[in-house]
């Protein structure tokens, strides 16, 4: 009985150590991994009504699923991303000659609203100081967007590289994925009834995170994006891009680009495109998010704001750009975990966590 026992924890041991091991070899493919399953998760509606229509062909159903997501998700990114290094190059460029001076703007405005640099004193805090501190942090932001963008052109085969495992990880997934979620069902020692709950959350959080959160970071970015060309301020579809990562974060939102811009230009006498910009920013843009949001991510899976808040900024820390997906989907997780938790071990029920209405 004790060589038996041996034997089972030195096999477990070794379990252990081979699956590290793996998950280590893996680990500088996170991001195509990542993001293979959350197309898999998003596009299993869109495989399952192909099947309905030509048969159950899973290598076909897989691939024309992919191809519907390479024409509608993929390649406009990809244009996307190209055309907002080119515009961020172009604006530090300017920046570096001397044609954009984010000073001056700010002296613009102080002329043209005198009280804020009353409002300022109340608080100790003077404007030339505030002014110079913003002026720098705007041209080190610009000359972060432009290492970034320079580190994107020399990088970009290895973009398209993990763009085609991406994809190439997809298809599977798209083919075989019913197939290994039972397989890990039957492999993970949790309990099948508490996998199939928990792989039932994760697929609910990740569309709600990317076909939810994101699509409405899309819409109003590119609804941003689109204003501003109308109106002619350069660099349309770089502030379009950081508007759509602004409107990630709760309390934060699209308005921390618009409004400054719409304020400049009440500063400059160009009062018909601050109201338009003013307008279309409070209407659309704003209400963009309180429409398209319960739709889209509905209102079982939704996060606490301030969950989502810190969750995503840590994911940003520990994941890069892939953290505004993967932060709230492992408060998600951690949430649903500690919810099985309260109900298995506890006489009460888990309390709700979500605001209410």
């Amino acid at each position: 009985m004790k060589y038996e026992s041996l034997e089972r924890w030195t096999f477990l041991a070794s379990l252990l150590l081979v699956s590290l091991a793996f998950l280590f070899l893996l680990k500088p493919f996170t991001g195509p991994i990542f993001w293979a399953v959350a197309i898999a998760v998003i596009f299993h509606p869109v495989r399952q009504w192909l099947s309905r229509r030509i048969g159950e062909r899973s290598g076909l159903v897989a691939f024309l699923t992919l191809l519907i997501c390479l024409f509608i998700v993929i390649i406009p990114i990809m244009i996307l991303v190209s055309t907002m290094v080119a515009e961020g190059l172009a604006i530090y460029q300017k920046i570096q000659d001397g044609d954009i001076r984010p000073g001056q703007y700010l002296d613009q405005i102080n002329q043209s609203f005198p009280a804020i640099e009353a409002f300022l004193a109340q608080f100790n805090l003077d404007f030339a100081e505030l002014r110079d501190r913003l002026a720098s942090g705007f041209a080190g932001a610009s000359q972060f967007l432009a290492k970034q963008a320079l580190g994107f052109g020399q990088n970009t085969f290895q973009f398209f590289l993990n763009t085609a495992l991406m994809a190439y990880l997809a298809f599977f997934l798209l083919r075989d994925g019913s197939r290994l979620v039972e397989l890990l069902i039957q492999a993970l020692p949790l309990g099948d009834e508490r996998e199939r709950m928990l792989f039932t959350k994760f697929a609910e959080v990740t569309r709600a995170t990317v076909k939810g959160n994101l699509f409405i970071a899309v819409i109003q970015g590119a609804l941003g994006g689109l204003i501003f060309w109308i109106l002619g301020i350069t660099g349309a579809v770089l502030w379009g891009v950081v508007m759509a990562i602004f409107s990630l974060l709760p309390a934060v939102g699209a308005a921390v680009v618009w409004v400054p811009v719409a304020i400049y230009l009440v500063a400059i006498g160009e009062y018909v495109p601050a109201t338009v910009l003013t307008v279309f920013g409070a209407v659309v843009i704003g209400l963009a998010d309180n429409l398209l949001r319960p739709i889209l991510v509905g209102r079982d899976t939704k996060l606490p704001d301030y969950i989502v808040l810190l969750s995503t900024l840590g994911g940003l820390v520990m994941f890069g750009i892939n953290g505004f997906v993967m932060g709230p989907l492992v408060a998600a997780l951690f949430m649903a975990f500690w919810g099985l938790f309260i109900r298995e071990f506890s006489e009460q029920e888990p309390l709700e966590t979500k605001p209410k209405e």
